[in-house]
């Protein structure tokens, strides 16, 4: 391969993220968006691959820390940004920087990397698994109900300009993050995300509004939300899209839900993005008028296989022994030995008899929880080496709500 691989200079940022630009189809950014994710970029962990003075590859690795079963927030690569130029497809270009970017985030000492895939079928190759799993629904609110919980009516509701209030979204989103695996903790920086609101991301809907919720004197919740007016031959037909909602109880945000579901002038609510096991689905009078359906979220690789199952705690207590299969971090392959339940775990090298056999890729499927070892074992992608293991395992890697990736990077 003539092209080099080598860390990103500040100078070469536009060059480099140019090429990732094109590599998504070309269409200019607007500045803000531009802005955001320059400022983002952490260049010491991004990589560029030139073929002379012209850049073709792009990766890159943003500091993070996720939310794992049990509530720890551990070290992750958040890797991004991934891109190779239509000149030099199936050169091994892919292949070599997400090897050098491997061994660098076992480098950092960072046991886990993330992504999220823009075509799915790439990664899994390179270790990576399905580990968090996202609910869209678009709702007929004009024929569907809400039933809500007691203390609904005890939450205030209030329109604020997103902005003014990013602050205390960002205390409620920060409380709400250790509840839930898959979540990331917010470095400085990345609240702006949530309220970036380009005209040309709109599709015709309204600027970004909000609305928070409170309780005394606390916020307890927010959602950010869009409303796209439209009408027809019997009238209006306008849609709420929902951006982001968050809070901190059941009565909170089914305050939220059903000020969206109420708003004049609309009969659908679209939300994209939401946990598998979204509360909003059990308040709903007609589920089969909410078009529900699932898509892949984080795609998890665990770097270093002891560290990662470390990490974490385990709904039952378990001991198995599993063989892991790993030929791209072959430091991985061999049998591990895992014993742990709800207070801490232990995973170490053994030499007894496997238990269970797996990719690394599987381990990373299951790793957060929503992926149960049972159901990846029923299309032959985990073996049963001692009666009994499976679900035993099984059970312990459950988590009791489904982990879930709240935004994109």
């Amino acid at each position: 391969m003539a092209t080099e691989l080598r860390v990103l200079r500040q100078a070469d940022w536009n060059a480099w993220y140019d090429i990732l630009i094109r590599a998504f189809g070309g269409v200019p950014e607007p500045s803000e968006e531009r802005e955001l994710w320059d400022a983002l970029t952490e260049y010491d962990r991004s990589l560029g691959a030139w073929d002379g003075d012209q850049c073709v590859g792009t990766a890159g690795a943003f500091t993070f820390k996720v939310t794992v079963p049990g509530g720890a927030s551990v070290p992750a690569a958040g890797i991004t940004m991934v891109s190779v130029s239509g000149t030099h497809r199936r050169r091994g270009l892919l292949t070599a920087m997400m090897r050098r970017q491997l061994d660098d985030v076992r480098g950092w000492g960072e046991p886990l990397a993330v992504l999220t895939a823009s075509e799915p079928e790439i990664y899994g190759r390179f270790g990576y698994g399905i580990g968090t799993h996202q609910l869209h629904a678009e709702i007929d609110t004009s024929r569907v109900r809400l039933s809500v919980p007691p203390g609904t009516d005890d939450v205030r509701l209030r329109y604020a300009a997103p902005a003014d209030v990013l602050d205390a979204c960002e205390a409620v989103y920060a409380r709400v993050v250790p509840s839930r695996p898959g979540m990331l903790a917010r470095r400085p920086g990345w609240e702006r995300l949530g309220v970036l609101d380009p005209e040309s991301g709109r599709d015709g809907a309204s600027p970004l509004q909000c609305v928070v919720a409170e309780r005394g004197t606390e916020t307890v919740g927010y959602a950010r939300f869009r409303v796209k007016p439209e009408w027809g031959p019997a009238g209006h037909n306008g849609s709420v899209v929902v951006e982001d909602l968050e809070g901190l109880d059941p009565a909170a945000r089914a305050a939220l839900w059903r000020f969206l579901f109420d708003l004049d002038l609309t009969s659908t609510l679209r939300t994209r993005g939401r946990p598998a096991d979204e509360g909003l689905l059990h308040m709903v009078s007609d589920i089969r008028r909410c078009a529900v359906r699932m898509k892949d979220g984080l795609h998890v690789r665990l770097v270093e296989v002891g560290a990662a199952l470390e990490a974490r705690t385990y709904q039952a207590p378990v001991d198995v022994v599993f063989e892991v299969e790993d030929d791209f971090c072959p430091w991985n392959a061999g049998r591990w030995r895992l014993t742990g339940d709800a207070k801490g775990a232990s995973c170490v090298r053994t030499e007894d008899a496997s238990d269970l056999a797996l990719s690394v890729r599987e381990l990373g499927s299951a790793y957060l929880g929503g992926t149960s070892l049972v159901a990846l074992a029923a299309a032959g992608r985990v073996r049963e080496l001692r009666q009994g293991a499976l679900a035993e395992a099984s059970l312990a890697f459950t988590s009791a709500v489904a982990p879930w990736l709240p935004h994109g990077f």
